[in-house]
């Protein structure tokens, strides 16, 4: 399935500026980088929950936030670009 997550990581302090580089690593881990603060990622249902645990260990709940949207298996129809840094097909093969 296709989920995209979003997040706010509050930096104002340095402990803020790790969270932040955590939970974009985790991310990268599992998807591509969309937006600075957007990504998106394919998953099965165990990978999504791992991911999820793994992003609700990182932050902190009373500053940071984090959105999933799970767009599903059919996602083609529901996804459209417009504009600069066009994306690309994340189930094509990564060398040609």
């Amino acid at each position: 399935m296709l989920i995209l997550i979003t997040y706010d990581v509050s930096t104002s302090s340095e402990n803020g500026a790790k969270r932040l580089r955590k939970v974009a690593k985790v991310c990268q881990n599992y998807g591509q980088r969309v937006q600075h603060s957007v990504f998106e990622c394919i998953v099965d249902a165990a990978q999504y929950e791992s991911l999820k645990f793994s992003l609700t260990n990182i932050i902190d709940v009373s500053r940071d936030s984090i959105r999933f949207y799970r767009l599903g298996n059919n996602y083609e129809s529901k996804v459209e670009h417009i504009g600069a840094k066009e994306s690309i097909n994340i189930e094509d093969p990564l060398i040609f």
